[in-house]
């Protein structure tokens, strides 16, 4: 699957569009910055998470955490365990909020 850029993003967002949007960062990071609708499930937690995204598996998932790094191995891993559509925020929240 493709990656998805902050104005692609952003214009859906203004579009209404929902999409389920993952943080893979840590917590203290997620409190200083967020991206509206976020939820927060740092890269090390993710594998013990998986029962919870289990109906996420072929649905559009949004991953992004400061610039692109941590969320690329969330959508490699996230990819091997099956699930279908996983995009990566290029640029992370930094390009975002530019």
């Amino acid at each position: 699957m493709p990656d998805i850029t902050s104005s692609e993003l952003k214009q859906r967002q203004q579009a209404g569009e929902t999409p389920t949007i993952i943080d893979v960062r840590e917590p203290w990071e997620f409190e200083e910055s967020r991206i509206d609708g976020s939820q927060n499930i740092p890269l090390g937690t993710l594998p013990t998470k998986l029962d919870d995204l289990e109906d996420l598996k072929d649905q559009e998932v949004i991953v992004h955490c400061k610039s692109g790094g941590r969320s690329a191995s969330a959508k490699a891993f996230l990819t091997q365990q099956g699930f279908t559509n996983v995009r990566n925020l290029e640029g992370g929240i930094t390009a975002y909020q530019q």
